[in-house]
Formats: C-alpha cells, sequence, structure tokens
C-alpha cells in the first residue's frame, strides 16, 4: 500500500536523488529558468519552493536550511536578496511548469520550469530585443518619410 507516501522516485537512490534536485534547485535559482522532463520539473517545483519560502523568512537558521540545499555562496546570496523581496508578497506559488513538447531522443516529456516573477534580461530592459528590434527598423524607415513631408 502506498498511504501517506509522497513524491516520484524517478527511478533513482535516495541519495541520487537528492543530490539531482539540490543540483537542480541551484541551477533553477542561478537562471531562474531551465528545462527538464516534466516529472523532474513536478518534483522540483516542490522543493524550490519551500525553499524560496525559507528565504522569505530571512533568518540565520533559516539561511543554514536552505544552505543544505543551495551550497553555492553566490546563489544563496541571491536567493536571500533579490529573489526573497520579489516574493516577499506572493503566499505561495514561485515557479511555473510551461510543457514544451517531447526528446527528439527518448519521446521523454519536456518541461521548462521558471520562477514567476522573473527578472527581465538584459536585452530587453535596454530595448534590444527582438521585437524592440523590428519596431526600430520600422521606426527607421518612417523617420525619413517624415522628414521629407514636414521639410
Amino acid at each position: 500500500m502506498k498511504h501517506r507516501v509522497v513524491g516520484r522516485r524517478l527511478d533513482r537512490t535516495t541519495e541520487h536523488r537528492t543530490a539531482m534536485f539540490r543540483n537542480m534547485v541551484t541551477s533553477l535559482f542561478r537562471h531562474e529558468r531551465i528545462e527538464t522532463t516534466t516529472p523532474k520539473a513536478k518534483e522540483l517545483k516542490r522543493f524550490a519552493d519551500k525553499v524560496i519560502t525559507l528565504a522569505k523568512q530571512g533568518t540565520p537558521h533559516s539561511r543554514r536550511r536552505a544552505n543544505r540545499d543551495v551550497r553555492d555562496v553566490e546563489v544563496l546570496n541571491k536567493l536571500f536578496g533579490d529573489l526573497a523581496g520579489r516574493f516577499q508578497k506572493r503566499s505561495g506559488g514561485y515557479t511555473r511548469i510551461v510543457r514544451v513538447g517531447r526528446r527528439a531522443g527518448d519521446n521523454a516529456e519536456m518541461s521548462i520550469i521558471e520562477l514567476v516573477e522573473r527578472a527581465a534580461p538584459a536585452a530587453e530592459v535596454e530595448g534590444e530585443g527582438k521585437a524592440a528590434g523590428k519596431k526600430g527598423k520600422a521606426a527607421e524607415k518612417a523617420a525619413p518619410e517624415k522628414a521629407e513631408k514636414a521639410g
């Protein structure tokens, strides 16, 4: 019977599974978005939400507890600084899972797991993103026409 048994084994030993999720949650907080299989993403969501809740508490004890799972000091500082402040008003649901199709090699269902309130990439902040580039080219073409009409 499977009474009160929570979580997926993912065909791994306990030690392997724990190490894998610690690595994955560190990568998730570093890049704020990773691509993995859907079952792993669903388990990682539970794992990451608990660590973000610890970061929101901001106590030294919660930092030590989060350090068990996020062993990179740079990522831990980002978690307790930027990310904790970003999610302070949110009471849960810090991550989102977006299904992206199937992997070519083994047909495994793939998903992207990302933080809900992501920081905008540098290119989009500066207005150099793909959409801004298209608008910029259109604006450049329209600008000489307006200048000729005005002049």
